[in-house]
């Protein structure tokens, strides 16, 4: 596994906890009670993620050979072919998270602000998975008549 492959499987793995966080979050936010009533599996998730990102990032850093070549013409075209795959959802995110709330508060309701960033981060989240998907997608999938 090369080192696009460990940070493609990196992001994914931070994008899938934190939109698990955020998902918390967010039904926190709604809870009834007090401010800190849907705090408690925050802290859980806050270590949890922490821990992720330390072990993530030593193993996404850490080579075991150190003649080996860090990428390539291949690597090159898998960054750019995710990179277009990313740009695409991004643009079909931000439609929907134009359009979406329009149905579900409708042209007369209101939606707090503070949710805005929210719809924003979650949008960003999920095109970091989709770039990670798409590079693993095309890692898996391998060259015309390359053989293993």
């Amino acid at each position: 596994m090369n080192k696009t492959q460990k940070g493609a499987w990196f992001t994914l793995g931070v994008a899938i906890l934190l939109l698990v966080f955020s998902a918390i979050i967010f039904a926190g936010m709604f809870a009834p009670g007090s401010r800190t009533t849907g705090t408690g599996l925050v802290k859980v998730w806050v270590w949890l993620i922490l821990v992720f990102l330390a072990g993530g990032a030593a193993l996404v850093y850490w080579k075991r050979r150190p003649s080996g070549v860090d990428f390539d013409e291949r690597d090159v075209a898998v960054k750019k072919n995710a990179v277009l795959v990313s740009f695409v959802s991004l643009w079909i995110l931000l439609l929907a998270a134009s359009i979406i709330p329009c149905f579900v508060v409708g042209d007369e309701g209101a939606m707090p602000v503070c949710l805005l960033p929210i719809v924003n981060f979650g949008v960003f989240l999920i095109v970091m998975a989709v770039y990670s998907v798409a590079i693993l997608v095309q890692y898996g999938r391998g060259v015309k008549g390359e053989k293993l």
